[in-house]
């Protein structure tokens, strides 16, 4: 049942969970649901990925039902659930890194039972040995409001991601993207660059490589096939983001210097901003109106849920 504009959505009993692949995303995800008490189910081709999900408390099935979440590479997100026997009542949801291209092919084969998704978290490392329940507490969490989203079926994925201690961040898929490709993506390109470029400068310089190199090259360790995906699957916004940046690098060197301490002060203060509580109607425009302000969904309640926007954001 969906609500519409406003108007308060039924609390049910929470659905079970069945997440597919059971890497580092899919099975801390799982992990940390299964350590909650939430009933929650499994898949991954990987026999290996399927044993450590059971040591877990994972129920391992092929059969997926409530809210189906999947976590695999982007390029098998179209054909993740072949071979799987899905509910028909099921919601699916996604925690790819771009969410165009899934809206395009998950969303359409499953039409308003698909809520895309993308946890802001994980780290260079991949697989069931980088597993970590703990992953998301603290996480902001992206959750996609089309024009299309079915609202009861969006908060259902939503009370997934604040059960394991996410924030949810309402917003369109377009916004999305748009906005990853300047925080994720083209650091993804920076790092590489870098490590490329002091790769060429010789075993001198690595051998002097210390802290700033190693921060500014941590996600260069990522798995080089999922970093060309994400970048292909979400390449008109990378490209623009990357103009941006060469615009950047084109200043003089104390502007540019002075504008990324600015720049970087404003982010660290946008991590623990002033915060004033809200609480916010079950209507699209409003939840995505909390998103775009840079605040977070936290709390799901009985007609309406609670979150927060910086203080210096606009009443509304």
């Amino acid at each position: 049942m969906s609500g519409g504009p406003g108007l308060p959505v039924p609390t049910l009993p929470a659905p079970p969970v069945s997440v597919v692949g059971l890497g580092q995303l899919g099975g801390s995800l799982a992990g940390a649901l299964a350590a909650g008490g939430r009933e929650v189910s499994g898949w991954d081709v990987d026999p290996s990925a399927r044993d450590a999900a059971a040591a877990r408390g994972v129920r391992v099935t092929r059969e997926l039902a409530g809210v189906v979440v999947l976590a695999v590479p982007l390029p098998a997100m179209a054909t993740a659930l072949d071979d799987l026997i899905l509910d028909p009542g099921a919601t699916v949801t996604d925690v790819g890194s771009v969410k165009r291209v899934v809206l395009d092919t998950v969303g359409a084969a499953h039409g308003r039972r698909f809520v895309g998704g993308h946890p802001m978290c994980g780290t260079e490392r991949s697989g069931p040995d980088a597993v970590d329940p703990s992953l998301f507490a603290g996480a902001r969490w992206a959750l996609c409001l089309e024009p299309a989203t079915d609202l009861a079926r969006w908060l259902r994925v939503a009370e997934v991601a604040l059960a394991v201690g996410a924030e949810v961040v309402p917003v369109t898929a377009a916004e999305h993207d748009d906005a990853v490709a300047a925080v994720s993506h083209v650091p993804h390109l920076l790092a590489a660059a870098l490590a490329a470029a002091a790769a060429e400068a010789g075993p001198l310089a690595l051998a002097l490589a210390a802290g700033s190199f190693r921060d500014g090259t941590r996600v260069a360790g990522s798995d080089p096939a999922f970093v060309t995906a994400m970048l292909a699957g979400n390449a008109g916004p990378a490209a623009a983001a990357l103009a941006r940046l060469r615009q950047q690098l084109d200043r003089p060197w104390p502007d540019l210097v002075a504008a990324g301490h600015a720049g970087r002060a404003a982010w660290s203060r946008g991590t623990a901003p002033g915060r004033r509580t809200v609480r916010v109607p079950l209507d699209r425009a409003a939840l995505l109106a909390v998103g775009r302000s840079g605040g977070a969904i936290t709390r799901r309640l009985a007609a309406f849920v609670e979150g927060w926007v910086p203080d210096d954001a606009a009443d509304g």
